[in-house]
Formats: structure tokens, C-alpha cells, sequence
């Protein structure tokens, strides 16, 4: 009986190593047909995703081809109706007639304003239209026949000589100074300096102590340069020269038509003045 039990022991000994193997391969066999599986489950859900974004696409593509047939309308009468009720720059927008709403302007029943348009008409002074209607000093402006006409100078020359004879009277030499812008005046009348060479003219010989012959300068100066800077100052010289040859009424005459034709000037300002000293 030993013989057989040691047989035994000896058969289960050697089994046992088998049988532990044997049970390992089919747990490995077991866990790589569980991945495979989850493998395929993985993939079959993404087959299935993909299937319904494939049939959502063809539902929304027949949608869209059967959508305008649809809308286009089963009679004439019918169509002419929708036509006739929607825009007509609904089409070319592509929106459906009754997405827009009819709006319609009415115009406004007020006028516009008025705009003031008037302008005051004034008359010009007549010693003013003179200068127009005849030339300075009652020299012709047709050139006779024969006569060489002179050629004008130089502006800067002219500039010069008119800076010159103004220095004159600053510096003392009165006479000097009379005789130059008198000249001038007369070669150049039509310079912008000579009603200024006038004035200056008028006021050497108020130094000289020559009123009358200064009055007759600030009468041709406003005759003849109504338009110039220097004609509300000759006024007021001209007004002053008055005074002193006893003439109190041209005087007035002559404040008061600073203060009437040129108001709010400080010319004004002093004939106001020079009225009240001259009344009685």
C-alpha cells in the first residue's frame, strides 16, 4: 500500500502546478476578450453618433427642398394676393410678406418758416456820390489824343516818398513836410495813402497857423475820399477849423453829422463832446 499512496502524493504534487497555470491563462484569455469588448462597444457608439448626425443632415436637407415648394401658392388668385399684399422689397430681401410692416409717411402740413430776406435800404449821402458821378477835382478820365500816358512808380518808391514828407512834419520842418504831401496827393490820387497825405496836409497847416487854407484841405479830403480811413477824423478837423474862423454853425452842422451818420464811434464820441461845449 505505500508503494501506492507515495504514487499518489507524487501524482497530486505535479498536478497542482498545472492546474495553477491553467487557471492563469484563462483569467488573461478572460481580460483581453473584456478589453476587445469595450473596444467594440466604444466603436458602436460612434457609429451610432454618426449615424444620427448623418440622418439629422438628410432630415434637415429635405426640409429645406420641400420648404419652398410648400410655400408657393396652390392658386393664381392666391398668389396674386400675396404678391399684391407684401412689399415690394420684400423679395429681394427674401422675408416672407408678413415679417414687414407697411409704413407709410404722411407730410407735414405746416409750412416752412420764413427766412427774413429784407435788407434796409439806405440813401447814400450826396456829397458821397460825388465822388462817383465826377472825377477828383474835375480832371477828365478820357486821355486826349496825343497825350503820353505816364507810367505809374514804383509802390515802394511811393511808400518812400509819402513816409518822408510824414517824418518832415514829426521832425519839425512843417513847410517842408506841407509841400511833399501836398504833391503827392495831387501825382497820386489814387493811391491808398492819399487821403492820409491830405490829412496830414491839413493838420501842417493848422500848425502853420493857415486854418483857411487847412479847412479847404479837409474839404477836398472828405470830397473826394468819403470812403477813406481818414474821413471821420478830416470831419472832425474840418468842425474844428470852423470854430476857430468864427463859424459855430457849420461847426454844429459838421459834430452833428459825425454823430448821426458814424454812431458809437469815437468820433462820435467827441463831437457829442465838442456839441455841448458849443452850445449857447
Amino acid at each position: 500500500m505505500r508503494p501506492f499512496f507515495f504514487r499518489l502524493f507524487a501524482v497530486v504534487a505535479l498536478s497542482a502546478p498545472t492546474g495553477c497555470a491553467t487557471t492563469a491563462a484563462s483569467q488573461a484569455e478572460v481580460g483581453r476578450l473584456e478589453a476587445e469588448l469595450r473596444t467594440l462597444r466604444v466603436t458602436q457608439a460612434k457609429l451610432v453618433e454618426r449615424l444620427e448626425r448623418l440622418e439629422n443632415r438628410d432630415a434637415v436637407s429635405r426640409a429645406r427642398t420641400v420648404a419652398p415648394a410648400a410655400s408657393t401658392p396652390t392658386t393664381p388668385a392666391l398668389a396674386t394676393a400675396k404678391k399684391s399684399d407684401a412689399p415690394s422689397g420684400d423679395e429681394g430681401l427674401g422675408l416672407p410678406p408678413s415679417e414687414l410692416a407697411v409704413v407709410r409717411l404722411k407730410p407735414k402740413k405746416e409750412p416752412a418758416p420764413r427766412i427774413a430776406t429784407a435788407v434796409a435800404v439806405s440813401e447814400p449821402d450826396p456829397d458821397q456820390m460825388e465822388m462817383f458821378i465826377s472825377p477828383a477835382d474835375g480832371a477828365s478820365t478820357t486821355a486826349s489824343p496825343g497825350r503820353v500816358e505816364v507810367p505809374d512808380k514804383d509802390p515802394a518808391i511811393l511808400e518812400a516818398e509819402y513816409e518822408h514828407a510824414v517824418a518832415l512834419l514829426r521832425t519839425g520842418n512843417v513847410e517842408g513836410g506841407v509841400d511833399q504831401l501836398t504833391r503827392f496827393a495831387e501825382e497820386n490820387p489814387r493811391h491808398p495813402r492819399a487821403d492820409n497825405a491830405l490829412y496830414f496836409t491839413g493838420l501842417g497847416q493848422m500848425g502853420l497857423q493857415d486854418t483857411a487854407s487847412a479847412a479847404k484841405t479837409f474839404e477836398r479830403l472828405i470830397k473826394t475820399y468819403p470812403a477813406g480811413d481818414a474821413i471821420l477824423d478830416g470831419m472832425l478837423r474840418l468842425a474844428e477849423c470852423r470854430v476857430r474862423l468864427n463859424q459855430a454853425v457849420d461847426a454844429r452842422a459838421l459834430y452833428t453829422r459825425v454823430v448821426t451818420q458814424f454812431p458809437g464811434t469815437a468820433a462820435a464820441t467827441q463831437a457829442e463832446q465838442r456839441l455841448a461845449a458849443l452850445s449857447p
